[in-house]
């Protein structure tokens, strides 16, 4: 994309965006009534474009030349183009509809998009930062692609609510599966909307077929909207009638046993799904108020992810034997951290289902428990009822616990029974919100827990976080220069010729590259030496320097790793890790 104030400096204005100064340089505009519209279309958070035709300054035809040979970019007459050979999900609905585009197609490493403003960098760098192509503009006439764009989206709604209407789901695929109704719920209360239960359980079905880790229904003003979750992004997948929203909110309350007539609270829930006789799945409600209804966002719970083994998680042979040598032990503490979403209730998982033994006693409390795991007992906390972590964790040990999980370490109090039940001979598993593995030896001192407390019961430290996995199908080698992977984290030594990173290409197997996750890990024993740091209450960062001695990976230098093997690229670990 050229620069206008390059081609046509004498129209330079502080007070004109780029199209303004093609305009007047063309004769099209004069200065004056420019730099009035510009101002106007500021003012009231307009597009320029938009601003220009619809005050009938300039027309749209005239708009699109001029841009055209100023922004040197080709000028194409969508009443000459078959819109029905186009081909689909190039890019996000919501992008195209937000900055007014048309994908047109692919071509090497770059979308081919119609726009009526080629001036517009902040669509070109939110379809660079969704998509990882560059952006090829070609010019056309507002007006058109207004009208066309219209026509596609209300056609696209409208065909998204016929096949929710039209599926012949079966309404007794969803069941409940609270123990006890929620004061105030009944199933005298249940909606039996048939086009709204269809639409639900499309959407779960969907939303499981699709791999997503969550839906969100999200209700504004005048407009209803689904995202999914896959490979840890959101993506819209339709805007059903805005008119659906309190139904919708009120069929899911209801199937998740929480109160229908509380609309000013925050809920949680959970129910499930059946698919075929032998495959159900469980999902997490969480209903949250809004200005215009009721948020719902759902995470899908699926047993078999806490089955899949050690191996799939993404852990290298190092620290996968170091996390086994730590959990096989009869006692200490294993703490696994990261930010929410960075897979740390399936890795936990992972390791009971290892533990998970006739011979062995395992306890569980969780907020809420996730997956369920046949063999362990598990204890949801009810804060409201006075069940919190640590009442939870003094009636464990009454039980005659062998291996003890805490969903979470919170405060104090769960701390200090959590790291008393690791000294007296008990197994612990947890987790902690930190941004690597060192930060969390620190966060357990800001608890207030005892520097000699914590190196006499922690064994082990695991920071994760998940980045996308590449397409096998599609991934790419990629040119980048040896500076670039230097300034990445790459030490010298490693950038020997013997491989290349890749990038992601995107095709009808993937999403824009990527398919799937992998895990990212930082695994740190606590050695002896650094018994001593944290007893002379150490640094974070003198912890970090002592393990790196002992060769333990940082979350960036393990990412970089992954990225050596082939699995990711180099901006998905840049985007998940931080030195």
């Amino acid at each position: 994309m050229n620069d206008v104030n390059a081609v046509h400096p004498s129209a330079a204005s502080g007070n004109l965006s780029g199209i303004g100064r093609a305009l007047v340089a063309a004769g099209d505009l004069d200065q004056k009534t420019a730099e009035m519209l510009f101002s106007k279309a500021q003012g009231n958070r307009k597009n320029f474009v938009a601003e220009l035709v619809n005050s009938g300054s300039v027309s749209s035809i005239t708009l699109a030349h001029t841009l055209s040979k100023a922004f040197i970019a080709p000028l194409l007459d969508l009443d000459a183009l078959d819109i029905d050979a186009l081909p689909e999900n190039l890019l996000d609905q919501k992008i195209c509809r937000d900055y007014g585009l048309l994908p047109l197609g692919k071509r090497h490493n770059a979308l081919v998009i119609a726009t009526a403003d080629p001036s517009n960098r902040e669509a070109a760098e939110k379809i660079k930062f969704a998509t990882q192509l560059s952006v090829e503009w070609v010019v056309v006439e507002f007006d058109k692609l207004m009208t066309l764009n219209a026509g596609r989206f209300t056609e696209a709604n409208e065909k998204f609510a016929a096949d929710f209407l039209n599926s012949d789901f079966d309404e007794k695929s969803l069941e409940v599966t609270s123990d006890a109704p929620t004061e105030g719920s009944s199933q005298d209360n249940e909606i039996d909307d048939a086009p709204v239960v269809r639409f639900l359980q499309k959407m779960l079905y969907d939303a499981f077929t699709m791999g997503a880790s969550d839906l969100h229904f999200e209700p504004y003003e005048f407009s209803y909207r689904v995202r999914f979750r896959i490979d840890g992004e959101l993506r819209e997948i339709g805007a059903p009638p805005v008119s659906i929203k309190e139904k919708l909110a009120s069929r899911i309350k209801v199937i998740s046993r929480m109160d229908i007539s509380e609309r000013r609270l925050p809920q949680d829930g959970r129910m499930k799904l059946k698919m075929g006789r032998d495959r159900t799945i469980d999902f997490r409600v969480s209903t949250l108020p809004t200005l215009f209804g009721e948020k719902i966002v759902i995470r899908i719970l699926d047993p078999n992810s806490a089955k899949m083994g050690i191996e799939a998680l993404g852990y290298d042979t190092v620290e996968k034997d170091r996390l086994l040598k730590a959990i096989g032990r009869p006692y200490g503490m294993v703490l696994v951290t990261g930010p929410t979403g960075s897979g740390k209730t399936v890795s936990l998982y992972t390791c009971l289902n290892l533990l998970n033994k006739p011979g062995v006693n395992i306890a569980t409390a969780e907020d809420p428990s996730e997956i369920n795991l046949p063999g362990v007992n598990q204890v949801n906390v009810n804060e409201k009822a006075g069940l919190t972590f640590a009442v939870a964790l003094k009636s464990f040990l009454r039980q005659d616990p062998d291996i003890i999980m805490v969903g979470e370490i919170r405060d104090l109090e769960t701390a200090d029974i959590a790291i008393k039940a690791a000294q007296t001979g008990h197994m612990v598993l947890s987790t902690l919100h930190t941004n690597d593995a060192p930060s969390t030896i620190t966060r357990l001192r800001n608890m207030g827990v005892a520097p000699f407390n914590i190196a006499s019961s922690v064994v082990l430290v695991t920071a994760q976080r998940l980045a996308r996995r590449l397409c096998p199908k599609c991934k790419q080698p990629a040119e980048i220069p040896d500076q670039t992977l230097l300034e990445a984290g790459f030490r010298a030594a490693d950038i020997d010729g013997t491989w290349r990173p890749y990038r992601a290409m995107g095709c009808g197997n993937c999403n824009n590259g990527y398919k799937g996750r992998i895990g990212i890990y930082q695994v740190m024993p606590i050695s002896e030496e650094m018994q001593r740091i944290i007893l002379r209450d150490g640094s974070a960062m003198d912890i970090a320097e002592q393990s790196e001695k002992e060769g333990v990976r940082s979350l960036r230098a393990s990412g970089l790793n992954k990225v050596k093997l082939g699995l990711t690229s180099i901006e998905e670990v840049l985007a998940v890790t931080n030195e």
